[in-house]
């Protein structure tokens, strides 16, 4: 939301989850303000079913307690409103690939976990290290299950001078 200038294209990946849903507009409208006529935007975004979406935004879960604090994670339907509501782009391509980053977070928690004593040597105490090894079987699961997806999205800003 501080940046300035124009460019041709940007790239934002998994940020939209921990800006919190009041900024939701803030962050598309800052992407809109950035591209030039005929831009372009990629982003990536963890979402989840709109209904659980509704539900949980008044929670305080231990993700929003340890991990993302102020976060919420977005369903597609949120993203779609909140893009066509308070922005000029049009989201041109959507692929969700949820299966895929579960096998992503398996490897994450396998290697970290592999890897203890070196995350130690960094000065990442016990808790820590079981905190995050939590965290990475937690979201694995979720994807696994269907809970979670990720999704990449494509927007394009209209050239207005066509």
């Amino acid at each position: 939301r501080e940046a300035r200038g124009t460019y041709d294209a940007v790239v934002s990946v998994e940020m939209l989850e921990a800006v919190g849903e009041e900024f939701w507009p803030v962050y598309f409208r800052t992407l809109d303000e950035r591209l030039v006529p005929g831009g372009r935007a990629a982003f990536q975004v963890i979402t989840m079913p709109h209904e659980r979406m509704l539900a949980s935004r008044n929670t305080h879960t231990w993700i929003q307690k340890y991990i993302f604090p102020g976060g919420l994670l977005p369903s597609v339907k949120a993203i779609e409103w909140t893009v066509r509501d308070h922005t000029r782009l049009a989201i041109t391509r959507r692929e969700g690939f949820g299966a895929h980053y579960a096998e992503t977070l398996r490897l994450w928690r396998e290697r970290f976990t592999e890897r203890a004593d070196e995350v130690a040597g960094l000065g990442f105490d016990e808790t820590f290290r079981r905190m995050w090894t939590f965290y990475l079987a937690y979201s694995e699961a979720g994807f696994r299950s269907g809970y979670l997806d990720v999704q990449q999205y494509l927007c394009t800003k209209e050239d207005l001078a066509r």
